[in-house]
């Protein structure tokens, strides 16, 4: 019995070995083997991550999916918060906007994840899980063929060698029959499979522009999907600015004049206007105003007050110092100075003129010089100052005072000038130009003032104290034809101004 059993496997073991031998496949089939196992693994590890990049449930329709896409709730939760706030505030305005924007960005996602679904990871999964293991599993069964085949020609050639006839003779006889009948059953299954499998094989290597189409289709699918979601936002975004734009609470500290100006519709900033109404009602005779500090907190509740064009008059009217800190803070706050970089070098120049009536006319010229916008807030803000300094017997604050305290939140350097340098400028040049300013604000800027622009305060008007004056052209004019009027213009002497030559004896 263990004799039998040992030649049983040594028969197998022969079998076996020459049945590896025995190879019925082609080179170029051989290399194709080899290849769909690569393509296989490639197929398997792209539908895989690109599975994970769904957001939606994968494998359900498009209600189902939407319900739990997280653009779907968030779209929600900003529709809810538009109904809480309500359509009559600004940021309810936004959400509802923001809600249906993302609800239909949720929408064009779920119909892109759907496609890339059908198209794309749906066929490679077939690739990778079907196609490919079908033919694999083929070639396991032509190999067993094989060996099938092998083994029955082994018996066949064993029993031959078993009847004493020579290589080049059949065996006959009943058994030989049924062995060589066997052989040939199992040589023709193989022929079948092998004929099969390279079709198969065939196809594969046919199709590969197929599968590489997959990439192509997934690729054109997001751009697709790219293209609307950014139609859908560049529709919106321009309904959102309208409501920006249309909203007129909007903070002025740190914005750009013209900007704010051109929001609210104003000639004079809001913070400046508010501001000197208010100290033109309780602040002129207030000793130190403009140097004096204001409480920090008083200074920020009225600062914020003033972002939001709320002010409350008499809440601020024992508390001067606090009006007159916010102003400054505004202009200082300025993205560029009212009286401009781009006249800075011409403003320092003007001041270091030392002969005083040529002083004084570059100084108007560059003022001509300042966009309407500036000029404009320039004027109403030296309007008032001048208007401040006739009470300086009370409030101590001289012209020279005034421009010493106020002078850099108006003009100042850009910021790539070193800090020395700006120091100096500011103690040595810049009250040398907001001084004379003051002083002579009727020359500079002629006519009236209403300080009350818009009404809101009980504020007096201006007078021109110097009439005295000659050749000065209507307040009312353009800003163009006062240009053009005043081009030959020359400054009246102003030597009997003993504080104007008094600043400058001490300035040498």
């Amino acid at each position: 019995m263990k004799k039998q059993f040992n030649r049983m496997r040594q028969l197998a073991n022969q079998t076996v070995g020459r049945a590896e031998k025995t190879e019925v496949l082609s080179e170029d089939l051989l290399q194709v083997e080899k290849r769909l196992e690569l393509v296989k693994q490639v197929s398997h590890s792209t539908h895989k991550k690109l599975t994970a990049c769904l957001q939606g449930q994968q494998g359900v329709d498009a209600d189902k999916r939407s319900k739990k896409l997280p653009l779907t709730t968030l779209a929600q939760c900003l529709m809810e918060g538009s109904a809480v706030l309500g359509d009559d505030s600004l940021l309810g305005k936004m959400l509802r906007l923001c809600g249906e924007a993302e609800d239909k960005l949720a929408q064009e996602l779920i119909h892109f994840e759907l496609q890339v679904e059908r198209d794309v990871i749906e066929p490679l999964f077939v690739l990778a899980e079907v196609e490919i293991p079908n033919i694999q599993k083929q070639r396991k069964h032509l190999a067993k063929l094989v060996l099938d085949m092998d083994s029955s020609r082994t018996r066949w050639q064993q029993s031959a060698k078993s009847s004493g006839l020579a290589s080049n003779l059949q065996p006959s006889g009943a058994k030989a029959d049924a062995l060589r009948e066997e052989m040939e059953e199992a040589a023709n299954r193989v022929e079948i499979c092998r004929d099969q499998l390279s079709a198969d094989m065939y196809n594969f290597v046919a199709k590969e522009v197929d599968y590489a189409n997959y990439f192509q289709t997934l690729i054109e699918v997001q751009a697709e999907y790219h293209r609307k979601s950014l139609a859908l936002l560049q529709n919106v975004l321009p309904q959102i600015k309208a409501q920006q734009e249309a909203w007129m609470e909007k903070p002025s500290f740190g914005k750009p004049l013209e900007e704010h100006l051109a929001v609210s519709g104003r000639e004079i900033a809001f913070p400046v206007e508010a501001c000197v109404t208010m100290l033109l009602e309780c602040g002129m005779q207030e000793e130190g105003l403009f140097r004096v500090a204001p409480s920090a907190s008083k200074l920020k509740k009225l600062k914020a007050a003033l972002d939001c064009c709320v002010v409350d008059v008499q809440e601020y009217s024992a508390d001067p110092h606090a009006i007159a800190g916010a102003l400054k803070s505004y202009l200082r706050e300025l993205p560029e100075p009212l009286m401009t970089f781009e006249l800075y070098e011409e403003w320092i120049q003007a001041s270091n003129i030392l002969e005083q009536e040529k002083r004084l006319q570059a100084l108007w010229g560059a003022c001509e010089k300042l966009p309407k916008a500036n000029y404009n807030n320039i004027r109403y803000l030296i309007k008032f100052l001048a208007k401040l300094t006739e009470y300086q017997d009370t409030n101590k604050m001289t012209p020279s005072n005034v421009a010493i305290v106020l002078g850099p939140n108006l003009l100042w350097p850009q910021a790539d000038r070193n800090m020395t340098e700006m120091m100096t400028t500011v103690s040595l040049q810049i009250v040398g130009i907001i001084e004379p300013l003051i002083q002579h604000a009727d020359w500079f800027f002629p006519g009236d003032i209403e300080f009350n622009v818009t009404g809101n305060y009980g504020s007096p008007m201006h007078v021109n104290h110097n009439a005295n004056y000659s050749s000065m052209p209507s307040p009312d004019m353009d800003h163009a034809d006062r240009r053009q009027h005043d081009q030959a213009r020359r400054p009246l002497s102003v030597a009997t101004d003993n504080m104007m030559l008094e600043f400058y004896k001490k300035d040498g």
